[in-house]
């Protein structure tokens, strides 16, 4: 009876030290980075048998084991995971249970087109792309959005994510987020300029965005539109009609570009355009809503990305001899 039980002790001992070894030695990597993706639904045994077959574990009983005795076996989490060096299995239990999924980085730039940002999500094989076969309009209306134009309504940042995320949750954190920024710019907005609505904002800011070189000239490129606004001048800046052009421009705009009208041509046509052109960044939108205070109605690049600025037609002819020809 007493060697039964002694053998027994024994045995118990054996388990828990080979339970312990599995559990606190470091798992050798097949790779480094390591990546290993764990399906939504998987069982305790199909998650361990999945991670044996990957090369991470030698047996999958031991993972089982460990799960079970620690009460986690309804608490991993599917998803993507990445393992920079290698971790005990212990680790690499509690990673699991707590969801530790990789991380993956997306960057939205400044001026970008609506088309620009699709065809960049659209590259990305990290992201799901459930927006592939849906129009814009579909797109705005997947995400909530009140708009029925997507240009301008996403703000440029980086956006970090799980591999495997849909593109439409990308699509509707930056459209939540310009919402956000536009709202805090509006309400801090100077008083007494020519615009209505945080919308008309957004169309100035875009403008603002694709016709400055020099960060530093952003304020003044404002105060010329935001003049020209007042007086009821026509805002003739070449952006916009390229973007009425759409996909046909050459990078060549030529005269008749500017002389054929279009709702985006702003040598044809009065006032701001009917929708953004771009999507605007954090300073063009406080540019547009806290402009240069300057007598400026005009301005020609300088050639190496900066402006001159003019208040009257004769000094800008003279700049744009001096710049231009």
């Amino acid at each position: 009876m007493l060697r039964a039980f002694v053998i027994f002790v024994l045995l118990l001992l054996l388990a828990a030290v080979s339970i312990g070894y599995y559990a606190l030695r470091p798992l050798p990597l097949p790779a480094t980075p390591f990546e290993f993706t764990l399906k939504p639904g998987s069982s305790v045994k199909a998650m361990a048998r999945e991670m044996e077959q990957g090369g991470l574990l030698e047996q999958d009983w031991a993972f089982v084991w460990l799960v079970r005795v620690l009460g986690k076996s309804g608490q991993l989490q599917a998803g993507s995971y990445e393992l920079q060096q290698p971790v005990s299995m212990l680790e690499l239990v509690r990673l699991i249970a707590e969801g530790r999924v990789s991380q993956r980085r997306i960057s939205v730039i400044e001026g970008w087109t609506f088309r620009q940002m699709r065809d960049a999500l659209n590259a990305n094989s990290d992201i799901m792309h459930d927006t592939l076969n849906l129009s814009d309009a579909e797109i705005l209306q997947h995400i909530g959005a009140v708009e029925s134009h997507p240009e301008g309504l996403f703000f440029p940042d980086t956006y970090v994510f799980a591999p495997g995320s849909s593109d439409l949750a990308i699509f509707q954190r930056a459209y939540q987020s310009m919402q956000q920024h536009l709202q805090d710019a509006w309400a801090a907005r100077e008083p007494n300029l020519p615009l209505e609505t945080p919308y008309q904002a957004l169309i100035l800011a875009s403008i603002v965005e694709k016709e400055t070189g020099a960060a530093s000239d952003r304020p003044m490129i404002a105060g010329v539109f935001i003049n020209r606004l007042r007086l009821g001048m026509l805002l003739q800046t070449d952006p916009t009609v390229i973007y009425g052009v759409g996909q046909g421009f050459d990078g060549n705009l030529r005269k008749k570009d500017l002389l054929t009208d279009n709702p985006y041509n702003t040598y044809t046509r009065g006032g701001l355009t009917p929708t953004p052109i771009a999507l605007p960044g954090r300073d063009a939108l406080q540019a547009a809503l806290h402009p240069a205070q300057t007598d400026a109605l005009y301005f020609v690049a300088r050639g190496d990305g900066s402006s001159h600025f003019s208040s009257s037609l004769n000094e800008h002819n003279r700049a744009v001899n001096e710049y231009q020809k």
